[in-house]
């Protein structure tokens, strides 16, 4: 029995997809759409009989996938830290906490030090999932031997899961392309050209390897799924919240009303890197930080960067 603790787009995509190898349980606050058997927030999807959903903490017995929001998966451990004590976590979530400046595998270390996490990450939508198209991820776990046995829990026909044991270069990766997602998206709203951004997803990408080796990632990790892979995703696709916010962001319109993880993770990463000393060497993730919290306008935040002193690449 595989459970996923969070019924929104991404944990309701997960449960179709693993309902091909066996039974789901699938929770949610509310639940209010049970009775449809379809999310409102991935319309036009029905889930198979093989899931089960539920609004209250399942008895766990197997692999826990926690598909949470970032800034809600630390307050969620600390309110169910005996039911997942001990056992395999899946994080499915994306960010930084920008309470605790710790990702999410260091938020389950404080939380349920017995628990073995791992973090599933990379290119993916959650209706792409959910309709079975075919999808590569990063599985990130320290325990080799547990990785090994997620991955062939967590496989399907058409989820393909790539091992590492590089937690923190896949969480990074995850985290800090949202960023710079929401960077070209303020580049295509603002009618810049595809050639600023391809320039700044370039750029975006050599601040994520800086900024994660920093912290112990290896740089091969970022090359991958859950860095580079995820990057070119969410920074060329409309689907993505993060490039569509930054997008609203360029236009000058109101962003829509949705969970963009980008925008904590910003404040996060700049306020470690300031606290490394290395601020200076994040220039895109200040201006994303500067622009979506009103401190500089779109045209203040090109003219910083395209002013910066040349250097060599």
């Amino acid at each position: 029995m595989t459970v996923i603790l969070g019924a929104g787009a991404f944990g309701t995509a997960l449960a179709v997809a693993l309902a091909a190898r066996g039974p789901v349980t699938l929770w949610g606050r509310g639940m209010d759409w049970a009775g449809a058997r379809e999310n409102p927030r991935l319309p036009g999807v029905r889930l198979p009989d093989a899931v089960t959903l539920t609004g209250d903490i399942p008895r766990l017995t197997g692999p826990v996938l926690l598909a949470v929001p970032m800034q809600a998966l630390g307050g969620f451990l600390a309110a169910h830290a005996a039911a997942l004590e001990n056992r395999p976590l899946v994080l499915c979530c994306k960010g930084i906490d920008l309470a605790t400046l710790r990702g999410p595998s260091a938020l389950v270390a404080a939380h349920c030090p017995g628990a073995t996490a791992a973090v599933l990450t990379g290119p993916s939508f959650a209706a792409d999932i959910a309709r079975g198209l075919p999808t590569a991820l990063t599985l990130a776990c320290k325990d080799e031997a547990a990785g090994t046995a997620l991955q062939q829990a967590l496989s399907t026909p058409t989820l393909r899961l790539y091992r590492t044991t590089d937690v923190t270069g896949a969480e990074l990766g995850g985290a800090l392309k949202n960023v710079i997602a929401i960077a070209a998206g303020i580049v295509m709203g603002a009618g810049l050209g595809d050639s600023a951004r391809a320039a700044l997803m370039t750029r975006g990408y050599a601040e994520m390897v800086r900024f994660a080796t920093r912290l112990g990632a290896r740089a091969e990790t970022l090359a991958g799924l859950s860095g580079l892979g995820d990057l070119v995703l969410t920074c060329t696709s409309a689907q993505s919240r993060n490039f569509g916010h930054g997008l609203a962001l360029g236009r000058g319109a109101p962003p829509a009303a949705a969970t963009v993880e980008g925008l904590a993770t910003a404040q996060a990463v700049l306020a470690q890197a300031i606290r490394f000393g290395t601020a200076a060497q994040m220039p895109v993730t200040a201006m994303v930080a500067a622009v979506t919290t009103g401190k500089a306008t779109v045209a203040e935040a090109v003219q910083t960067l395209m002013s910066r002193p040349l250097k060599e690449e």
